[in-house]
């Protein structure tokens, strides 16, 4: 007998009949002997929706407000999965993050989970029920008001409770049959990767790859929590992500994947005067304006000038914020002028295998040339190199650089079942 955390995103109980669908699979796995900790994210769209209908309400929603309305979400999915499951003969009982022990710092929209104390999970799980929690939400350590997790919140809720709980597993359930070598809907002959690594599956992420979110698998790594993603629309196997092992077949290839991502924009700062400290000022600005930095290049000082240019890649929804950051301190360091890309994209190339393999990077970038796409910036890892090209040519450079490698699978078996690939 096991203890198993489920966790079941928005596709998977996107209306009453999915919902009854997944039931069914936890009842089955409480009826193998097992005991079972149940995540659970809104309905298919519903966060959207409540955005959407909070914007109408008002332009710019009190942080500490829309957390109270968008954590009603999960909890509409809990209630309705706890009766569905009743109905099959199991009892269940539904807790939200709050009563669940999610425990979060105060930043409302983006909170961090600062600990888990599962003490009423762990005392419905010794009496035989099934636990289901809500997902993406927390109570704050300080203010003891409700917060979210922000995107991809419920993943990390699945596996911090996992951890917290000592679970033999977290099973992530989707609607693809796990994690592929690249987006299925780019690349319909995506191949499912068995098993991947902590490293390479938070490179994936980082890069753009829906599947998981990146804090997730932190936590997942940070803990030694395998997760097992897999579809709630079939009984495939799905991947495996867990801590590489010397021999292990997952450090065999070289390439894991292709990542694509095209939420980022691109700043220029032209003009920068080529004195100690000025690229300190620019990034400390940023980083006090509470923006993440991605890639970043600087030209060489031009001999006539001094002065430089220096580019930067950001999250799209931070681009006005940061040129208005940007355009503060202008004056005191001189620079000539901003220049704003938002229609760009990012292509990444992720695998452990290629540390000890010289040439992926002259085949990456062959690939894409051969593809007469244009290179604009580059990024590199130990186990990843990043470029960032127009956002009309990701397709093809994903593409491209997938069957460069020979990723491509003898038959199509990447399915995405509910659409969004989450």
């Amino acid at each position: 007998m096991a203890l198993v955390v489920q966790k079941y995103g928005g596709s998977s109980v996107a209306d009453a009949e999915s919902i009854k669908r997944v039931a069914q699979r936890i009842a089955a796995t409480k009826r193998d002997g097992h005991d079972v900790a149940v995540v659970v994210s809104a309905m298919g769209d519903t966060t959207d929706e409540l955005i959407d209908l909070a914007n109408q309400v008002s332009p710019l929603p009190p942080a500490r407000e829309l957390d109270m309305l968008l954590t009603s979400g999960e909890r509409i999915s809990m209630a309705l999965l706890a009766m569905a499951i009743a109905n099959l003969g199991h009892e269940a009982r539904s807790f939200t993050g709050s009563q669940a022990g999610v425990i979060t710092d105060g930043s409302h929209g983006r909170a961090r989970i600062i600990d888990v104390t599962p003490g009423r999970i762990r005392g419905a799980l010794d009496e035989g029920l099934i636990a289901i929690v809500a997902g993406f939400q927390g109570v704050s350590q300080d203010t003891k008001d409700v917060t979210t997790l922000g995107r991809g919140g419920s993943d990390t809720t699945a596996v911090a409770l996992a951890a917290a709980l000592g679970a033999d597993v977290c099973e992530i359930y989707t609607d693809v049959d796990g994690i592929f070598t690249a987006d299925p809907r780019i690349v319909p002959v995506a191949r499912r990767i068995p098993d991947i690594s902590y490293e390479e599956m938070m490179e994936m992420a980082a890069c753009g790859a829906k599947i998981l979110h990146l804090r997730c698998v932190e936590y997942a790594r940070r803990y030694g929590m395998p997760i097992h993603v897999r579809s709630s629309f079939s009984n495939k196997t799905g991947t495996w992500v867990k801590e590489s092992i010397e021999g292990n077949t997952m450090e065999q290839a070289i390439i894991s994947g292709v990542a694509h991502d095209r939420s980022e924009a691109k700043i220029t700062v032209v003009g920068v005067p080529d004195k100690v400290g000025e690229a300190a000022t620019i990034f400390q600005t940023l980083a006090d304006a509470e923006i993440n930095i991605d890639m970043i290049v600087q030209n060489v000082s031009a001999a006539a000038t001094s002065r430089t240019d220096i580019s930067f890649t950001l999250p799209r929804t931070d681009g006005q914020t940061a040129m208005a950051s940007l355009n503060k301190i202008k004056e005191r360091i001189g620079f000539d002028k901003l220049r704003y890309d938002d229609q760009i994209g990012k292509v990444s190339l992720i695998g452990a295998g290629m540390r000890s393999h010289p040439g992926v990077t002259a085949k990456f970038f062959g690939s894409i040339a051969d593809a007469g796409v244009n290179i604009e910036m580059i990024s590199t890892s130990e186990i990843r190199i990043s470029v960032v090209v127009d956002q009309d040519d990701v397709d093809a450079a994903v593409t491209a650089a997938h069957r460069a490698f020979d990723l491509d699978s003898d038959q199509v078996e990447a399915v995405v079942y509910g659409g969004s690939g989450r």
